[in-house]
């Protein structure tokens, strides 16, 4: 290897915590040509918990950016390049890549270690995915200069498409030397319906999509097929496949496993918690309680809590290795939250312990977090119990599944002004249905009514959250 070749160090997809095997590249912060510092931040990715930045950790010059925004990489893949010498690279570790033969990437061990977030992982712990010969050969000729001598110029090839930088998630999924070909083609990738795993184009979709209406040699120009023509089918189309990732994925994951390995029983309860929503409307202007969120989701988790302090069974977990039943004398209340990534299970860490106005600050800055998606891997491990609030959408209940590992959630439904026998006589009142799932190998069902009444009984007589506590 020369001294040039030498000068050119890679960063590697990191495990970014947890055993996660892939992520997805939501935005880059640098480009090719930028000078970057040990430790500054060049991506955020997405992983199946959270997103998170990347800190590079060297000094140097941006030469390439191997993945465009919204494509999902393996861990351990390398996914920029920088010049660490400040002279030309030479153009061996760019062609190493293709020329590698799949039968040398298969034969890597295939254990890998959890690293430290920006410092990859090494060489002999990682296995990557070959890359396919059809796809490496017009790679290694769409980055090759015309002129022999080589040339920092076509580095930033991975990092566009069509000769415009990358716009972001929005674009289909589709490697560089196969946008090229749908150019030349003509060949609009909105409108290929990729077949590729993870919902990548492949060359195949696109001379698929081409076969109609093109030759079967690629056309040298563009004109051959007009972008209006090739637009018309995305308006038209009867289907939209949308790639499966990040935290979606793992959710889809989670729910089957969840399904089909807890047995669920379910329980509902319709309460009149008219005097619970007039507390809250008191404590909002009470001056003590000054910069609190108070809400009826806060009184709903309070009155949670009090139902597991008189029934603390229910705050368990089933070992299915041990074929133990672990009872747990905290409490990391799970709150559900719809983010634009999907919904995800933040939990406050030891609920039981907080009073009322820290419970209030820890569930705002909780769903705050979590709307923004910042949401730590942390934050979202260990959870005991659950609460999802699908009121808010006006629903009036349901039958929620358990996040896994956890014993019970509860569904807090829509609060509604219904007829209502009050003191004996019909009344208009707020009520609510409440539903509690719980695992039945370690719930019966006189433990998980008992734990649905209790929420019921303090959201209707809410003095009890002093008497019970």
């Amino acid at each position: 290897m020369t001294e040039s070749a030498q000068a050119v160090r890679e960063f590697k997809m990191p495990d970014v915590g947890e055993g996660l095997t892939e992520a997805e590249i939501l935005k880059w912060y640098v480009q090719p040509g930028d000078t970057v510092t040990d430790g500054q931040v060049v991506c955020e990715v997405e992983t199946a918990k959270a997103a998170v930045e990347l800190p590079i950790p060297f000094d140097g010059t941006v030469r390439e950016l191997r993945f465009a925004e919204g494509t999902t990489v393996d861990v351990g893949q390398v996914i920029i390049s920088v010049d660490t010498g400040g002279g030309a690279p030479a153009p061996e570790p760019e062609a190493a890549p293709a020329e590698a033969p799949a039968e040398a990437e298969s034969a890597e061990p295939q254990g890998r270690q959890p690293v430290l977030v920006g410092y990859g992982v090494s060489e002999s712990s990682t296995k990557r995915r070959a890359r396919r010969p059809a796809e490496q050969a017009p790679a290694a000729q769409a980055q090759a200069p015309e002129a022999p001598a080589p040339a920092p110029a076509p580095a930033p090839a991975a990092p566009v498409a069509n000769g415009t930088p990358v716009s972001g998630a929005d674009r289909p999924l589709a490697k560089p030397p196969v946008r090229k070909l749908a150019k030349d083609l003509g060949v609009d990738l909105a409108t290929v319906v990729p077949t590729g795993e993870g919902g990548v184009v492949t060359r195949e979709d696109v001379h698929a999509a081409a076969a109609p209406q093109a030759p079967a040699e690629p056309a040298p120009a563009p004109q051959a097929l007009p972008a209006p023509q090739a637009a018309a089918p995305a308006r038209d189309a009867r289907e939209t496949r949308i790639p499966v990732k990040g935290v979606r994925k793992a959710t889809a994951q989670a729910m089957v496993g969840s399904a089909f390995t807890a047995p669920h029983v379910t329980e509902f309860v319709t309460v009149d918690v008219t005097r619970t929503m007039k507390l809250v409307e008191k404590m909002k202007a009470d001056k003590d309680l000054a910069g609190v969120r108070v809400n009826p989701l806060l009184m709903v988790a309070r009155a949670l809590l009090v139902a597991i302090r008189r029934n603390p069974d229910v705050n368990a977990a089933w070992d299915e290795a041990n074929q133990e039943i672990v009872r747990k004398h905290y409490v990391n209340l799970g709150i559900a939250a719809a983010t634009p990534r999907g919904l995800i299970v933040p939990n406050i860490k030891d609920a039981q312990a907080k009073t009322l106005p820290e419970l209030a600050s820890a569930l705002g800055e909780l769903v705050s977090t979590a709307r923004e998606g910042r949401t730590s891997p942390a934050d979202m491990q260990g959870g005991t119990v659950t609460i999802t609030n699908v009121g808010v959408f006006g629903v009036d209940t349901g039958t929620p599944i358990l996040n896994p590992g956890e014993s019970a959630i509860l569904a807090f439904g829509a609060v509604k002004w219904q007829p209502w026998v009050h003191k004996g006589k019909v009344k208009p009142r707020q009520v609510t249905t409440l539903a509690l799932s719980f695992d039945h190998r370690l719930v019966d069902g006189e433990l998980g009514s008992k734990v649905l009444a209790d929420v019921a009984a303090v959201l209707e007589h809410p003095k009890r959250l002093l008497t019970w506590t």
